[in-house]
Parts: C-alpha cells; structure tokens; sequence
C-alpha cells in the first residue's frame, strides 16, 4: 500500500499527547533534575509528559538548552526510542504499533549523522535510495540535484567521506535525508559546524522543500537567527517540559530578539545542579 497517497489534507502530520520518556541516571548524570523512586533507582525524566501538534507543512521548532531534551524528542518521533508514557502519531499513524510505515514518511538528520566513510557522497546516497525502494537512475539524478542545491561540487560527490570536514560530511547527511523528499523532516541541529553560506543553503533548501513538496519540518537548533528565520511556531523546552509554544513574534512581544526570549525561558544548567 502507498502510504503517502493514503494521507490526507487536513490531517495533522504529527500529534504528541501526554508524552514522556525516563533514562537510568548513569547515562545523563549531567542532567540536573533526576529524581528518586521508591526503590531509591535515580531516573531522568529527559521528556516529561508533552503534548503539542504540527500542521501539515509547518516547520515547527524546539529550542532548549543543551540536556533539555530536544534530541530525545526527536528520536522518539523517528522511532528509534519507544515512548514510556503517551502517544506519538505521525499523519495519524502510532509511532509504535505501526513503526514500518511511519519510517515510510519520515526521515532525520542529526548532528552525528553516520555513514560510509571510505565511499564517496554518492555511493552514499545511491546507498540510502536503495533502502528507501529508489532506482539507481532515480537516485543518481535526484543525488545530483540536491548535491548541487547545497553547493556541493560534483568532482566532490565521488571522493571518499573521510577525506571531507565536518560541515562538509554534514551537509552530506542533509542531501541523503532531502533525497527522498520526505513528507515530514527531522532536523536534529542540522546546521552544525557549517559556515555562513553552507547555513544558508541549507534553509533555503528547508524552505524549498515545504513550498514544492507540501513536507513538514521538525527542526531542533541553538542558532536563534535560524529558528526566528524558518520557522512557524517555536516550542520552548526546559527539563523536558514545554513551556512556552507560540509563533516567533508572539514569543518576542515582550521585547528583545529571539536570543532573548530563550535567557527569558530555559534555566541555567550549572545554575540549576
């Protein structure tokens, strides 16, 4: 079955109720608010009890500070985290009971994207088309058109990864996760490392994406300019909890930037400890 041809207009492309996921303390023990169960166990809740709604073709963003539980937000919707408590559903598929054919809709760049290293971009993306049921032609042409959007030479997508920087190989995994122009986009701090320009073809892509393809993006990012620039509505997480969901000129009409807003909302992690 087709799944994308079965979605349709007005269905939410993602609906999160009541969510939350909690980690054994020893893996995240710089995370200041654990807490203590009955059987003396210390816990982390890193995503505690949210609940919020993405339109169709929005890009929505989720600021926080670093351990506010942004990542683990992220993964949980992918699925590659099972959620402790609530429901994730993506264009009203549950994340759990029907994981194969979320992962049909979705795809997710991270800020440690993996890959091949001794094959080139290419290999690379030929690789990823495969996976997604894409043809060699298919992917080789569309490769090369997203290759080219994000300013990246054709001489360069046939060398080896391991001889590329790190904002090189990133915007590599942006090009492998905008190969497939998914309906619903994850951005896990995509636009890390890269300078200036590679930032900017990157957001022009996103925003590419969204009018030609009708995708909705997800994007967690510490670059205020960025989530200020791109996107619709802004979710603020701090210990896990949303605490603030609004448009970007809402958050901002108590005064200052965007910057502001976010030293307004979240908590100091040393502070807090």
């Amino acid at each position: 079955m087709n799944v994308i041809a079965t979605l349709q207009p007005a269905q939410a492309a993602l609906a999160l109720r009541d969510v939350s996921k909690i980690f054994a303390s020893q893996s995240l023990l710089r995370l200041p608010w654990r807490r203590h169960t009955a059987d003396g166990a210390k816990r982390v809740v890193a995503v505690d009890d949210v609940s919020l709604t993405v339109r169709r073709g929005e890009i929505f963003g989720v600021l926080g500070a670093n351990g506010s539980g942004k990542s683990t937000l992220i993964r949980l919707i992918s699925t590659l985290l099972l959620p402790d408590r609530g429901t994730i559903e993506v264009f009203g598929l549950d994340v759990v009971h029907n994981e194969l054919r979320v992962k049909q809709l979705i795809n997710r760049v991270s800020v440690d994207a993996a890959f091949f290293k001794k094959l080139s971009p290419m290999e690379n993306l030929i690789y990823a088309g495969r996976l997604y049921g894409m043809g060699s032609e298919e992917t080789h042409r569309r490769g090369l058109e997203v290759l080219d959007s994000l300013g990246i030479a054709r001489k360069v997508a046939l060398n080896p990864m391991e001889h590329m920087s790190r904002g090189m190989q990133q915007k590599v995994a942006i090009a492998r996760a905008l190969l497939t122009s998914p309906v619903l986009l994850l951005l896990d701090e995509p636009t890390t490392g890269l300078d200036p320009r590679s930032k900017k073809d990157v957001q022009r892509m996103v925003l590419s994406l969204r009018a030609e393809h009708d995708t909705t993006v997800v994007l967690t990012t510490h670059d205020m300019d960025e989530a200020d620039r791109l996107c619709d509505r802004l979710a603020v997480l701090d210990r896990g909890k949303v605490i603030a969901l609004d448009t970007p000129d809402h958050l901002k009409q108590a005064g200052g930037s965007m910057e502001d807003v976010f030293m307004r909302l979240t908590t100091d992690e040393e502070e807090a400890a």
